[in-house]
């Protein structure tokens, strides 16, 4: 398997109020969040995803026609994707939104109350996919990663970059094949566009998919490394996602498998991914197994993937995998996810 390809998410949070920057609409919005999560600490707020009939019309235009009836290219805002593995039918398609460095022309400070859709084109044989029917829009909800206090890490609330909303929207493909995606961005007084890396549908077909039987791992457990948590957790402090081992209660009761390292992830997502199963894991006490299962051998990237995400064949991480008491993936997740999504997989998974 080649190396974990990194997934560069935004830092810190913002909006765009500078002198000579754009100023996104809604900035400062937004409902409140899920009544368990602690909003002291200063995380951004969930949102539900605007109508669709909020934004333009496609009007049976090209993806090209459209972009270019959009009128403007956003010239500050990036959009980073959450993950890489797509397949036909529907899809989560998770993103952050930030600034763009000027300097480096990387991801700067993250937007956390943007207005949101995704559109596509399909790109036909030798052509390209600007020429394909736009198709859209599949407007974004905005997911807090917000938990409460006993569950945070020092790994999330120290680091200043770290993500606290995932943007996401649903998009459904028509089948594999390669796909151009497009954001459209509400600004104040209109609207404007960014192109966005091109999506390959079908090309991850090793990762385990709902309705397919786990593969077998054994997973290290806190007993197995005598209490010494920080052999198999990067996060700080470790968290306790590790009572079990995964051989041992596949196939006979609820898993929850999330592949992530907080201390080596470029995501600014695996923080926050890792507090929020932590929480999860609290709240359903009994209900299911939560397992943590870090990268990289020894916690050293020099020293390669451990076998346990081969076998998953993840290009990515984190990766969470809901598997039900037959031994069944009941659901996947790529990418950063908060505490809403997580209790309704949680609750699907115990429930089958």
């Amino acid at each position: 398997m080649a190396p974990m390809r990194a997934l560069r998410f935004a830092p810190g949070l913002v909006c765009l109020l500078a002198c000579g920057s754009l100023v996104l609409a809604g900035c400062g919005g937004g409902s409140s969040s899920s009544s368990h999560v602690d909003q002291s600490a200063e995380k951004g707020q969930s949102r539900p995803a605007p109508p669709k009939s909020t934004f333009p019309a496609t009007e049976g235009r090209t993806l090209k026609q459209f972009v270019k009836g959009v009128g403007k290219v956003h010239p500050e805002a990036k959009l980073t994707p959450g993950g890489e593995a797509f397949y036909p039918g529907p899809n989560r398609y998770a993103f952050l939104v930030s600034e763009k460095d000027t300097a480096s022309g990387q991801a700067g400070k993250e937007i956390p109350d943007a207005e949101v859709a995704i559109y596509y084109a399909k790109a036909a044989k030798g052509n390209s996919p600007f020429k394909g029917p736009a198709v859209g829009p599949f407007p974004a909800r905005i997911e807090s990663l917000a938990t409460e206090t006993p569950f945070q890490g020092k790994t999330t609330t120290e680091d200043p970059d770290v993500a606290s909303v995932v943007y996401s929207a649903e998009l459904n493909f028509p089948g594999a094949g390669q796909y151009k995606p497009v954001m459209v961005i509400k600004e104040k007084g209109g609207w404007a566009t960014k192109a966005l890396p091109t999506v390959q549908v079908g090309e991850f077909a090793m990762i385990p998919r709902v309705g397919q039987k786990a593969p077998l791992i054994q997973t290290p457990t806190a007993k197995g490394v005598g209490g010494d948590l920080a052999k198999i957790s990067t996060r700080v402090p470790p968290d306790t996602q590790n009572k079990v081992n995964y051989a041992d209660v596949l196939g006979k009761e609820p898993i929850l498998l999330l592949f992530t390292t907080p201390k080596f992830c470029q995501s600014r997502v695996c923080g926050p991914v890792v507090d929020v199963a932590e929480q999860a894991q609290h709240e359903f006490e009994g209900k299911a197994n939560f397992i943590h299962m870090e990268i990289y051998n020894d916690n050293d990237p020099s020293k390669g993937v451990r076998p346990q995400v081969r076998r998953f064949h993840l290009p990515t991480e984190p990766w969470l995998f809901a598997i039900n008491r037959e031994g069944v993936v009941s659901a996947t997740i790529e990418g950063a996810f908060g505490t809403n999504l997580l209790r309704k997989t949680v609750d699907r998974v115990i429930s089958e």
